[in-house]
């Protein structure tokens, strides 16, 4: 049962972390809106991340995963560093997407939704005695959750796009 409510809890927190930025945006407009790139391009001439990557986002992330982390019983330090590493893995996602050629906000399925949940479990696996299968299992949730959780949030007019 332990087990299940880690898994759960940390499912939260995943959600948390990628949902937080998108909140943010709506509810702060153009505030802070500033591109983690700082709109530079990489040397193939694309953008490095895009105009969708901001220190708004990433702050909101962290500050809204330390939050609920500690509402849920995990330590705040724990639900920072998801948070944090979650917007790194999306960070990291979206510089793959523009080498690839996907534009800013394009859908890659998979890589819009992988690296945001393994990157910040394998970070927290020791501190929280994670197996590989329930790292596994919880990225495999977290991949199966987000496409159905990302279109209730463009129904609710939270986000821009139903993916």
């Amino acid at each position: 049962m332990d087990e299940i409510w880690l898994t759960l809890r940390l499912l939260l927190l995943l959600g948390v972390a990628n949902g937080s930025p998108i909140i943010a945006k709506r509810l702060l407009g153009r505030r802070w809106d500033i591109p983690l790139d700082g709109g530079l391009p990489f040397v193939d001439g694309r953008p490095l991340l895009g105009p969708g990557k901001t220190v708004r986002g990433v702050i909101a992330a962290i500050v809204a995963t330390a939050f609920a982390a500690w509402a849920l019983g995990i330590t705040p330090l724990i639900g920072a560093t998801i948070g944090a590493v979650s917007m790194a893995g999306d960070a990291l996602a979206s510089f793959t997407k523009r080498r690839l050629g996907v534009a800013p906000s394009g859908r890659a399925i998979g890589l819009d939704q992988v690296p945001e949940a393994l990157l910040p479990l394998l970070v927290v696996q020791g501190a929280l005695d994670l197996s590989v299968a329930q790292i596994l299992g919880i990225t495999a949730a977290f991949f199966a959750l987000e496409l159905p959780f990302a279109r209730l949030a463009y129904r609710l007019g939270l986000r821009d796009r139903p993916y």
